[in-house]
């Protein structure tokens, strides 16, 4: 068995088994989930997947250094660009992001463990029945929304970070039944 959200597509069953939920510790491929999840608000997970190489390409493999870098005109190329969701607002916050993950880094030493401070350092494992529905918020996902904004973060709303959690592994939400579970 696995988690039901992961049965509607091979793009999503392939996501599910192959990454999401699963630890993340390097700094670019959380900025990555991080940027990915933001651009979803209001989408289909789906929709994100698809375009997922396009995003990466558009974004320097998600190089925080070097998006933070970007100037406009780089950023009018992307909104140009189809293979990409062309959304101002969302494309203007992955490298706002970048900048306010540079300045975490910068403090913390990484973002990374910035992150997983917010977990002990270690995976919240849930215990989630199969037919219950991923929640969209939870108490950490508050906080983490809450100091993500306060470090000038944007599109870091709290369903939005406990996207993040989950897909970056820090919480563990895959349904007891989920061959991914353990």
């Amino acid at each position: 068995m696995r988690c039901a959200w992961a049965e509607h597509s091979d793009i999503e069953r392939v996501y599910h088994d192959t990454e999401w939920g699963v630890p993340v510790y390097e700094d670019h491929l959380i900025f990555e989930r991080f940027s990915l999840r933001a651009v979803q608000a209001g989408l289909a997970w789906r929709t994100v997947l698809v375009k997922r190489e396009s995003f990466a390409r558009a974004f320097h493999g998600f190089d925080i250094a070097r998006v933070a870098a970007m100037g406009d005109d780089e950023l009018a190329a992307v909104l140009a660009d189809r293979g990409v969701i062309r959304n101002r607002l969302k494309i203007n916050a992955i490298r706002n992001n970048a900048r306010a993950a540079l300045r975490v880094i910068d403090e913390r030493g990484s973002l990374s463990a910035y992150l997983w401070a917010f977990v002990g350092g270690t995976p919240q494992v849930n215990a989630r029945r199969g037919d219950e529905p991923l929640p969209m918020r939870s108490d950490l996902s508050d906080q983490l929304s809450e100091a993500l904004q306060q470090r000038g973060f944007r599109f870091a709303g709290t369903a939005i970070c406990q996207s993040l959690l989950q897909s970056a592994g820090l919480v563990n939400d895959h349904a007891v039944d989920c061959f991914r579970y353990r």
